[in-house]
């Protein structure tokens, strides 16, 4: 997932932006609002976790700007105000949640994943890897063409790991509040069924997994 960080505070940033590389994402940090908002304008990216608190421009001006323009992508925002009204005032902005510091990296963790399973304010139709198409919104999947039909689970799976468009998404990451055991039975189950179509779910020794096209090959993946 391409993530924008900002946040003006460069040893939170550092933690931030370290936790959640180490779960695959992709991040952009950034301790201005101004140059931050010059960024969504110019680039694509999937998340934000949005500081209030910043020089050049406002986190509740980033975020007014971004829903102006009509950009879609979740938004939570980080702060140390803590006031009700801030919070329904940043809600209202069209912010998807609002975490107050100081915070565990847990909670950040799954309140992302709380609003990625929500959809958040994400008006993205569908998510495509090759030959396999996901409709976010109606949570189907197609392979060349096909219907694939997928559980709960295995879904959540699948999706992340097209989201990460070829990066290595950790374990911890997919397994969420599962088992590992569990994970690896997803992964079995979707193995067979992307093979056919020249897709292949590869093991990334003591992190975690990527999705690439069998004619694909990278150093350290089984």
């Amino acid at each position: 997932m391409k993530l924008l960080l900002v946040e003006d505070d460069p040893t939170l940033a550092e933690v931030i932006a370290e936790f959640l590389r180490g779960q695959g994402d992709e991040v952009t940090v950034e301790n201005d609002g101004m140059r931050a908002d010059r960024l969504l304008q110019e680039g694509a990216f999937d998340f934000v976790l949005l500081d209030l608190g910043l020089p050049g421009l406002g986190g509740y001006e980033v975020v007014r700007r971004v829903r102006k323009r009509g950009q879609r992508m979740p938004v939570i925002l980080i702060t140390a105000r803590d006031a009700l009204d801030d919070r329904i005032y940043g809600l209202d902005l069209g912010a998807d949640d609002y975490l107050v510091k100081p915070f565990e990296l847990a909670e950040l963790s799954a309140r992302m994943r709380a609003v990625l399973r929500r959809g958040g304010t994400s008006a993205e139709a569908a998510l495509g890897f090759g030959p396999l198409v996901l409709d976010i919104d109606g949570r189907l999947a197609e392979l060349a063409g096909e219907p694939l039909a997928l559980s709960g689970r295995e879904w959540e799976v699948l999706e992340a790991l097209v989201r990460a468009d070829g990066r290595t998404v950790a374990r911890e990451r997919l397994q969420g509040d599962g088992s590992s055991n569990a994970l690896e039975v997803y992964i079995s189950r979707l193995r067979p069924r992307l093979q056919a179509a020249g897709l292949v779910i590869r093991t990334v020794r003591g992190f975690g997994y990527r999705l690439e096209r069998v004619k694909e090959r990278r150093d350290g993946a089984d």
